[in-house]
């Protein structure tokens, strides 16, 4: 999988001095690079890492290791990244997300054959169609967010939403629930 090390910047302004730290907004640059190869197929892009995974520099942090992440996601031609390069933001809302920069796809695009791409959450799927989908030119299929802060969907809900990964056969765009802005 092809990788490249961002830098990561985080500026405490005055008025943040006496806050609690969950309550400070910070500039934030994406502390790890995007997940694919040339053989990615869907990409997956969510809006910004959330503090778990800037703290564990890698993507949906959890219980899996990375090691194994990488693997399914070559099996499975997935690349992930994010919409955002760089924000403004408190702790991992995406409600929060201020100043936002977004990443530049024009190398992926153009070294994997991306066919489908799949937003993780509405903030995402917003992200993307103000910032990258003029650069793209790929509608994206917005799937609910697997954000635990998505309360509203039980893990059943989200596996069956996520299906349509799976039962995609990664030679035919699905049918996009979103469109451009």
């Amino acid at each position: 999988m092809k990788h490249s090390k961002p830098s990561q910047t985080q500026t405490v302004s005055k008025s943040n001095k006496n806050k609690n730290p969950d309550e400070i907004s910070t500039t934030v640059s994406h502390p790890f690079p995007p997940v694919w190869d040339t053989q990615s197929r869907i990409l997956i892009l969510g809006s910004f890492p959330s503090v778990l995974s800037r703290k564990n520099h890698f993507y949906y942090g959890n219980a899996q290791t990375v090691s194994e992440k990488r693997a399914l996601l070559a099996h499975t031609h997935i690349a992930l990244w994010d919409v955002i390069a760089s924000c403004t933001l408190h702790g991992s809302s995406d409600a929060s997300i201020r100043n936002a920069v977004p990443n530049d796809l024009s190398t992926l695009l153009h070294r994997a054959p991306i066919r489908a791409i799949f937003t993780n959450g509405a903030t995402a799927d917003t992200l993307y169609r103000r910032y990258l989908f003029a650069q793209t030119g790929i509608l994206a299929v917005r799937l609910p967010s697997t954000s635990p802060a998505n309360a509203a969907w039980s893990l059943q809900r989200l596996c069956d939403a996520w299906q349509i990964i799976r039962e995609s056969d990664h030679t035919t765009p699905p049918t996009p629930i979103s469109s451009p802005v």
